[in-house]
């Protein structure tokens, strides 16, 4: 199910779209290309490859250490700066989005022969912001995480 609502925030467009996704591998590339359609109808086109390599980041951070649904948010803010939220059922917030977002200070990185452990670095070091919180009774009346990034273009 995918959801668009229109606004104004301080004279500058706004808009956000959800889109629900099953626990499929299949979701990162269904999110990326459902975020390639919303950012050229929105003449964002510039905030294309860093926004797709977030999104797919934490869609797929979420269908990794999750074992249910997950849904993506995308809200534009402004005409050059985007959000990407990805909740999922699994309550527990990863370093380092337990933390406020900014500048990473240590390298959070896996060890050559790991499997994963490198996307959510990646997210933060690309990201303008990013960020994490706990959920209770949120979306869908589920509890779990909420992780953010923006990019700005």
């Amino acid at each position: 199910m995918v959801t668009v609502s229109p606004s104004e925030c301080e004279g500058s467009p706004t808009w956000a779209y959800t889109l629900q996704l099953p626990h499929d591998p299949r979701s990162a590339r269904i999110a990326r290309v459902t975020l390639r359609a919303v950012l050229a109808e929105h003449g964002m086109p510039q905030l294309r490859e860093s926004a797709e390599l977030l999104a797919t980041e934490l869609v797929t951070n979420a269908y990794r250490h999750s074992v249910g649904p997950a849904t993506l948010r995308l809200r534009g803010l402004g005409r050059s700066r985007l959000r990407v939220s990805v909740w999922d059922a699994n309550p527990h917030i990863p370093p380092p989005f337990g933390r406020r977002s900014g500048p990473l200070r240590r390298p959070v990185l896996a060890g050559a022969d790991a499997d994963g452990g490198r996307g959510l670095f990646l997210v933060c070091h690309y990201a303008e912001s990013w960020g994490g919180y706990p959920l209770g009774g949120g979306l869908s009346g589920a509890g779990g995480k909420l992780l953010w990034c923006e990019v700005c273009g």
